[in-house]
């Protein structure tokens, strides 16, 4: 296999050797590096690479390239190599230059760049170095590869097998999906030890991590969990069952993952019971732009991911692919008696809601008839590749559906945003609007909604009608993401804690409810039971956002600490001799 093309275009010529040799000094094992100071000839290379299929993983460019310009230049890589990086390259200081600054800003806004990369000025340059691995590292996640730790081999447009790469993308296990009976597929299975039907209708799971390779025919998702490690059941790392914790967190989404990383640093005893995957809503986003901290921005699923490493090493245990079905209030030292689906009770001193919200339904009978077969809700970014050459409609005008449309127009022949405004100026944020302009492939049908579609067991079109006079037109489409606001699921909660809509009540907004019965005031983010807590979107009030999720989820371990400095002990920690439980 040809390997990945790192193309450096620079005309000044000193700059592009510097560049050029520190690539190459630190990358040319794996990467076929090569510098041009003629933006044509680069041109020129990059479609010559994409008429043999050859891979292309970076492209930096200089912004004030003669010829095409450098962002003329990147757009092209954005059509050639939609997986590509693409950044100017720009020397140390230029951003206090107002034309260059100016340059990068609008490059961001309009998509034809992902960031921007300071040249190097010494050999080694360790910053630059830096960032281009982190440019190499997303890509490689992009690319469909046989040589991965996991392998699922599967119909090309089958329902279950968009359920597998689902899970295992939003829980961060690499991996790659082949189309059953390509030669990279067959090459797969004829390098696996174990046996293996060979008429098998549903995905094959294939470990190539394990020794000999290891074969999970048509797996469930609690299978493909166990396999990798994770969680799915009440046994603690020393093989005993957890009998009881200091806070038990329903949820793994960005406010739940933040109360697990501070509760557990901060010495509690935490166990996260998640009924789907890691990150929630979230986990689905392609790229979140504008979290404190990531400039370049970052993937829900990897936010997610590094969210559940940094509480796994504090020393919280997850329980995924489980449902918590009850929570029962104790008078026996406090605290509570929860049921989780499947594999029995642990007792919680107490309990933190972080369930989220989940897309609504469109209700259109022809289009969930095919969920999961060109029917998808919430981003579900792990289908893009499938889509290559695509015609895709969007529904919904949030900030999730301009990520999901930027990241399917890398891919897709065509993106359709249905919004029921006329336009998305109120309800998506100015960068994703500027990106959203400024592509040729992404259009915005205002004041409109989908009301029909269908297909032969796959999506192949959708109706959309005008909400002023109803007139109808036919769309085809063989994606359809809809993402038109949320609802908690909370019917399985007592009433007193719900509002009219089904979100959680806390804090101060308790005393209009009448609903808070003891003298203390009740704590920001608990509920109107004692020790039942509640934070993130599912929250009665809550800002809707990645950010107020997590800052939720950490402020609310302080409550929980006073909480349970005020309850009484329970009965193990009695017994116990009150013991620092801290590990």
């Amino acid at each position: 296999m040809t390997r990945p093309l790192l193309l450096v275009v620079d005309p000044d010529l000193d700059a592009l050797a510097r560049t050029e040799g520190e690539l190459a000094r630190r990358f040319s094992a794996d990467f076929r590096v090569r510098g041009e100071s003629d933006s044509r000839v680069a041109l020129q290379q990059l479609e010559l690479a994409a008429e043999r299929g050859d891979p292309v993983a970076l492209v930096l460019a200089d912004p004030w390239l003669p010829g095409p310009t450098g962002a003329e230049l990147l757009r092209s890589v954005r059509t050639l190599h939609p997986d590509a990086a693409r950044a100017f390259l720009v020397p140390w200081g230029a951003w206090a230059d107002g034309h260059t600054a100016e340059a990068i800003l609008r490059g961001m806004s309009r998509g034809d760049i992902d960031y921007y990369v300071l040249e190097p000025w010494a050999s080694p340059d360790e910053l630059f170095c830096r960032t281009v691995s982190e440019f190499v590292q997303a890509w490689s996640r992009t690319v469909v590869d046989r040589r991965r730790e996991v392998v699922v081999v599967g119909a090309a447009r089958d329902a279950r097998g968009h359920d597998v790469r689902t899970l295992l993308t939003r829980n961060g296990i690499p991996h790659a999906y082949l189309d059953r009976g390509t030669p990279e597929a067959v090459a797969v299975l004829e390098s696996v030890a174990a046996p293996r039907p060979a008429d098998a209708e549903g995905p094959l799971v294939i470990w190539l991590a394990a020794l000999g390779g290891r074969v999970l025919l048509d797996p469930t998702d609690v299978e493909i969990c166990q396999a990798w490690g994770i969680g799915t059941d009440l046994t603690g790392p020393d093989g005993t069952e957890v009998g009881e914790v200091d806070l038990l967190v329903v949820g793994a989404g960005p406010a739940g993952l933040a109360a697990a990383v501070y509760g557990s640093s901060e010495g509690l005893s935490v166990l996260c019971v998640e009924e789907l995957a890691l990150g929630g809503q979230a986990g689905t986003s392609s790229l979140i732009r504008n979290y404190l901290g990531f400039s370049r921005g970052l993937s829900g699923a990897e936010l997610a991911q590094r969210g559940f490493q940094q509480a796994w090493v504090f020393g919280a245990q997850f329980v995924l692919t489980r449902r918590v079905t009850q929570i029962e209030p104790l008078t026996d030292g406090g605290g509570f008696l929860v049921t989780v689906s499947d594999v029995g009770q642990v007792r919680a001193r107490t309990v933190l809601l972080a369930t989220g919200v989940a897309y609504r339904r469109l209700g259109v009978p022809s289009l969930e008839a095919l969920t999961g077969s060109g029917v998808y809700y919430g981003a579900n970014v792990s289908v893009a590749h499938g889509l290559t050459g695509a015609h895709t409609v969007i529904v919904g005008g949030g900030n999730s559906a301009g990520q999901a449309a930027l990241h399917l127009q890398r891919y897709a022949a065509d993106v359709a945003i249905v919004v029921r405004t006329p336009d998305l100026s109120s309800t998506m944020s100015s960068y994703l609007i500027d990106e959203i302009e400024a592509s040729d492939t992404i259009s915005v049908i205002g004041n409109a909604e989908v009301v029909g579609g269908g297909g032969d067991g796959w999506l192949s079109e959708v109706v959309v009608a005008d909400r002023t006079t109803g007139e109808r037109r036919v769309i085809p489409a063989d994606g359809l993401f809809v993402m038109i606001g949320a609802e908690p699921h909370t019917s399985w909660l007592p009433d007193a804690v719900r509002d009219r809509w089904g979100f959680l009540v806390t804090g101060a907004d308790l005393r209009e409810t009448g609903a808070w019965t003891m003298e203390r005031p009740p704590s920001a983010h608990e509920t109107s039971v004692p020790g039942l807590f509640a934070v993130g979107d599912v929250r009665a009030g809550s800002v809707k956002r990645v950010a107020s999720a997590v800052g939720e989820g950490s402020v609310v371990v302080s409550e929980i600490h006073q909480h349970l400095a005020l309850a009484p002990a329970s009965r193990r920690t009695q017994e116990a001799g009150g013991a620092d439980r801290r590990g």
